[in-house]
C-alpha cells in the first residue's frame, strides 16, 4: 500500500489510520520478521495504579536513606550519596534493571538504546552533570577552565542528514526548494533564537538555562509559558511550511508532544538553552555510544551495584515518627518488605509518586505523559540513500517518525555489513490515553509492520536487508511540556521538598532530559544528608 508520506507528516488520525492499514496489509502478504514486544512493565505499573493487593510485609529492615526510582534521577541520587561518603542508602526500582527511559539493549551485532540516546556538551551551569563526566573518564581535562571530552565519546561525522525532495542533505532544516516565505521567516526565527540564547538577565542569568531551575524570571520571559508554541510563531507572524515542519519535528523530537500543546516557553528553550561549553569541540556538538545514554546509566549503575534492590513495587510510603516507613514488594520472591528509614527520595515520575504518597498528599494537575515507539532494526547492511552518505542520525521530511540513528555509527572502522537502527515514534498525534491503549492492544506485528513500512519509503535500498525488529513501548515515555506548566505554580509545588521527603524526576522540571533528571536527582540528595547532618559538598556550584 502506498501512502502520501505529504499526509503522514501531518500527523493526523488520518494518516496514523492509513499507516495501519497499511500494516495489516504488508501482515497479510509478508513473511513474519523475527523480533520481540517489550517496553516498561505495564503488569506491575498497573497493579500499582489500580491498587492492588499486596502481602503483608513479611519482614522488616532498616536504611538511613531510602531512594525510590531507579532512572536518571535516583541513579544521581544515589551516585551523589556514594560520592559524599554515604554507604547506608538502598535503591529501589520497579524495573527488572535500572536506568528509565536511558535504558539499553544488545544483540550479536551492536548495542541500541531503547530511549535516550545521546547528551549534548553540557552548558557551563550544568557543572553537576561535568563532574560526573569527569568521574566517568569522558572528560579527560581541562584547558583554560573548559572541559576536554574524549574524541572517542564524541558523536562521528557525518553526524546528521535529511531526506527531502526525494535526496539526502547534511542538516536537519531544509536547504533546497525553499521559497523566499521559507528563507524569510527562517532567517528571522533563528536569529530570534539567537537573541533569546545570549541574553541575561540582571543577576546575570541565561534567558533559559540547562538545568532550567537556573532560567531567569523576566515578566516576558515567564509570559511565553502561557501560549503555545504555535501560537507564539503565529504571533511573530511565521507561517512558512518549512519553519512550522521544522519546530513540529522539534518539539516530537524532545517533547513527544505538537507544538500547538507545548508551550511557547518550552519551545523556545529547545531552541535557545543549549550553550555548550568545551575546549575541544563546538558547543552544538553531542556525546554518543551504541548504545545511547545507556551508557551513562550502566556505568553509574555498576558502581552502585550493592545498592540497587530491581523488581521491587514500592505500593506505600508513610510518614513514620520522624521517618517514613515503605511497604515494598519484591517480584521475584513474591513477599513483602517494610522498610524504615530516616529519608526518603521519590525520583518516581509524578504520576507514579501521587499514588504512593497518602491520597489527598499530591496535586497531579497538569502533569501528562507522551506515549512513543521505539523500534531496534537489525539490517544486513548499512543504509545508503540518494545524495548525502548515511550520518547518525537520519530524518526524513516526509515520514511519520523521527527517522532512526545507527548504533555502529561510532565504530572506528568503516562498516559495511550488519548493523542496528534505533527508530522513534511518538504518538503524538492522537491523545495520549488513546495511544496507550493502542501500545498495549497492537499486537508484534503490527508494529512491525509500520516500521518495515516508513523504513522502506526512507530507504528503499534497504529492501530485503531488514533481519529483525524489536519493539519497545513507553507508556509514559516523557512529561508533557503543556501551557501553563513551567510557571503556573504546580510544577515549583510539587519540587518543594517536605522533609523527610525529598523529591527527584525530571517532570518537576518540565523537560525529560538527562541534564535535569541528574539536577533533580544530585538536589534531592544533597537536601536529605543536610536533613539528616551529613556532611558534604554542593556539587551544583
Amino acid at each position: 500500500m502506498t501512502i502520501s508520506r505529504r499526509t503522514a507528516i501531518a500527523g493526523s488520525v488520518a494518516a496514523a489510520a492509513a499507516i495501519g492499514a497499511g500494516a495489516v496489509a504488508w501482515q497479510a502478504r509478508e513473511r513474519a520478521i523475527p523480533g520481540t514486544l517489550g517496553g516498561a512493565d505495564f503488569t506491575r505499573g498497573h497493579r500499582l495504579r489500580d491498587g492492588t493487593a499486596f502481602p503483608a510485609p513479611a519482614r522488616e529492615f532498616e536504611t538511613a536513606i531510602a531512594i525510590l526510582g531507579g532512572g536518571v534521577a535516583g541513579l544521581s541520587a544515589a551516585w551523589t550519596l556514594a560520592e559524599a561518603g554515604v554507604t547506608d542508602f538502598r535503591l529501589f526500582e520497579l524495573e527488572d534493571s535500572t536506568g528509565g527511559n536511558a535504558r539499553s539493549s544488545r544483540n550479536a551485532v551492536s548495542a541500541y538504546p531503547l530511549g535516550a540516546h545521546y547528551l549534548p556538551i553540557p552548558n557551563a551551569e550544568a557543572k553537576g552533570v561535568v563532574r560526573l563526566l569527569e568521574r566517568l573518564g569522558i572528560v579527560t581535562g581541562h584547558v583554560d577552565g573548559k572541559p576536554v571530552f574524549d574524541p572517542y565519546q564524541i558523536v562521528s561525522d557525518p553526524d546528521e542528514r535529511l531526506l527531502h525532495l526525494g535526496r539526502w542533505q547534511e542538516g536537519l532544516v531544509p536547504t533546497v526548494g525553499l521559497t523566499a516565505d521559507d528563507q524569510r521567516d527562517l532567517g528571522a526565527f533563528f536569529a530570534a533564537m539567537a537573541a533569546y540564547r545570549d541574553r541575561r538577565d540582571t543577576e546575570g542569568r541565561p534567558a533559559f538555562a540547562l538545568p532550567m531551575d537556573y532560567s531567569a524570571r523576566d515578566p516576558d520571559l515567564v509570559a511565553l509559558d502561557r501560549l503555545s508554541f504555535s501560537a507564539w510563531l503565529d504571533a511573530q507572524g511565521w507561517h512558512a511550511p518549512v519553519l512550522r515542519g521544522h519546530v513540529r519535528y522539534a518539539c516530537r523530537d524532545d517533547y513527544g508532544t505538537e507544538p500547538d500543546q507545548v508551550s511557547a516557553w518550552a519551545g523556545i528553550h529547545y531552541f535557545a538553552s543549549r550553550r555548550g561549553v568545551a575546549a575541544n569541540v563546538a558547543s552544538d556538538t553531542v556525546l554518543t555510544w551504541p548504545e545511547g545514554n545507556g551508557h551513562l546509566v550502566g556505568r553509574m549503575a555498576a558502581r552502585l551495584r550493592g545498592h540497587l534492590a530491581c523488581g521491587q513495587i514500592v505500593h506505600r510510603v508513610r510518614r513514620d515518627g520522624g521517618g517514613v516507613m515503605i511497604d515494598c514488594f519484591d517480584v521475584a520472591a513474591g513477599s513483602t518488605s517494610r522498610i524504615r528509614a530516616r529519608a526518603a527520595i521519590l525520583a518516581t515520575p509524578h504520576f507514579v509518586t501521587s499514588r504512593l504518597l497518602p491520597p489527598g498528599d499530591t496535586d497531579t494537575a497538569g502533569f501528562g505523559y507522551a506515549p512513543w515507539v521505539v523500534a531496534n532494526v537489525t539490517v544486513d547492511r548499512p543504509p545508503a540513500g540518494n545524495g548525502f552518505q548515511v550520518a547518525w542520525d537520519n530524518v526524513s521530511w516526509t515520514s511519520r517518525s523521527l527517522g532512526y540513528v545507527v548504533a555502529t555509527h561510532q565504530s572506528l572502522a568503516a562498516v559495511s555489513g550488519p548493523t542496528v537502527l534505533t527508530w522513534y515514534l511518538p504518538l503524538s498525534d492522537l491523545p495520549p490515553s488513546e495511544a496507550r491503549h493502542e501500545l498495549v492492544t497492537r499486537p508484534l506485528g503490527y508494529w512491525q509492520a509500520m516500521v518495515h513500512e516508513d523504513l522502506l519509503q526512507t530507504n528503499p535500498d534497504l529492501e530485503g536487508a531488514i533481519a529483525r525488529i524489536d519493539i519497545w513501548r513507553w507508556g509514559h515515555a516523557m512529561i508533557r511540556p503543556v501551557p501553563g506548566f513551567f510557571w503556573g505554580g504546580a510544577r515549583a509545588a510539587a519540587a518543594e521538598p517536605r522533609p523527610p521527603f525529598f523529591f527527584a524526576h525530571s517532570d518537576l522540571s518540565g523537560l525529560s532530559l538527562f541534564e535535569e533528571a541528574h539536577y533533580r536527582g544530585t538536589a534531592a540528595a544533597q537536601g536529605a544528608m543536610a536533613h539528616l547532618g551529613i556532611p558534604h559538598a554542593d556539587v551544583l556550584i
